[in-house]
């Protein structure tokens, strides 16, 4: 699709300057299949500190904006403006700089979550569809190809029904006590619960990623487990899934000497799939009445088109969290291509997280919030 567009998608990043993590990740998934050309940058709120860092990544002088409003409006301008907007920004800023971009035309990569309370994601969600906009909000762990590869398995019915889903998302970097530092440890800034927001939602993505199902009700204990602590960094949440599934999830960013321990285990009545991110090219596929069969990523047709789709190097090079970021790349590229050709969306649509999953982190967050508050199951709510 790219080919018949005849260039390069020309995209803008809001946020991800100097100091920032997830910045140089962005701006390194959207350069490694050569589909889009970096043009414009509003790299931090303060001007002065925007325009050392858009000189520093080379950026030209004129399009290194000292504010997201002014890249928004002065890109709107020019002949050769920007398609496509990536925003990294804090939590609390995510809803209007989406809006406006919206306004402008564009079509938008942004960071989890889509805002801070579910009543405006959900009109951002409706402002999506009005405006025929394409939107991806970057849960990168469904961009690796043995999660896909998963996902493919459940979809052909290689699990049967299923029945059981244990998630867990499991970090050490609160572990220890300390001052406070950065917009995270804000509660107003974060949206409420930091666990929840800034890793819990990603586990609960990856177990409807996978499974194809959503959860129905919840029950969660959220709390801190640091002394001191002013930020939650602890849940726990038993879930029944909308096909009758039971599942369990732990997520903490407070173990001491965890590093980055997201997994799944999800059975149904034929067998299980168990997947450990800092293993990313292992799948382990228990079989009801058969061995366990280790599957790898390899480029092999043996494997399911998503996760070929998504296999960039031959086998024994290990690949990982930047090549699954780029595939979320690649694939909105794709579509929004489509887009401006005013052709049909290609398959890839189907993989990338849209903006309805975005509002249903949102709402997976509110009930179990709720739920940590009543000590009850909790309903949650439809997108």
């Amino acid at each position: 699709m790219m080919e018949r567009l005849g260039r390069r998608l020309r995209i803008g990043v809001i946020g991800g300057g100097a100091g920032s993590f997830i910045g140089p990740v962005h701006r390194i998934a959207a350069r490694l299949d050569g589909k889009y050309d970096l043009v414009a940058a509003a790299l931090s709120s303060d001007p002065r500190r925007a325009a050392e860092e858009g000189r520093r990544l080379g950026f030209a002088p004129e399009r290194v904006y000292g504010s997201w409003r002014e890249l928004l409006a002065r890109e709107a301008g020019r002949e050769d403006g920007i398609d496509v907007v990536a925003v990294m920004t804090p939590n609390d800023s995510h809803f209007e700089i989406c809006m406006a971009a919206l306004d402008a035309g564009l079509h938008i990569l942004c960071d989890k979550p889509l805002s801070t309370d579910v009543s405006s994601a959900r009109e951002l969600a409706a402002r999506v569809r009005t405006a025929g906009a394409e939107f991806c909000v970057t849960y990168c762990y469904s961009g690796y190809p043995m999660v896909r590869q998963a996902r493919d398995m459940v979809r052909a019915g290689e699990l049967g029904e299923i029945r059981q889903v244990q998630l867990q998302y499991v970090q050490g970097n609160l572990a220890e006590p300390g001052p406070s530092s950065g917009w995270r440890m804000q509660g107003g800034r974060v949206g409420g619960s930091l666990v929840l927001l800034d890793i819990a939602t990603h586990a609960f993505h990856l177990g409807a990623y996978v499974t194809g199902q959503d959860i129905a009700s919840l029950c969660a204990d959220v709390g801190a487990t640091r002394p001191g602590g002013e930020v939650d960094d602890y849940v726990a949440t038993l879930m029944r899934y909308a096909n009758g599934a039971r599942g369990s999830l732990w997520v903490t960013n407070a173990a001491a000497g965890s590093e980055h321990g997201l997994s799944f285990r999800i059975h149904g009545d034929l067998g299980g799939l168990e997947w450990h991110q800092e293993e990313p090219n292992r799948l382990l596929h228990r079989r009801a009445g058969g061995f366990d069969q280790v599957l790898t990523r390899r480029l092999d047709p043996a494997m399911s088109p998503g996760a070929l789709r998504s296999t960039r190097v031959a086998l024994g090079h290990p690949e990982g969290y930047l090549e699954a970021f780029a595939n979320l790349y690649d694939e909105f590229a794709e579509v929004v291509a489509a887009r401006l050709k005013g052709d049909r969306p290609p398959a890839e649509a189907d993989l990338f997280p849209g903006v309805l999953d975005g509002v249903k982190g949102l709402l997976i967050v509110e009930a179990a919030a709720r739920s940590a508050r009543s000590g009850a199951w909790e309903r949650v709510e439809a997108p």
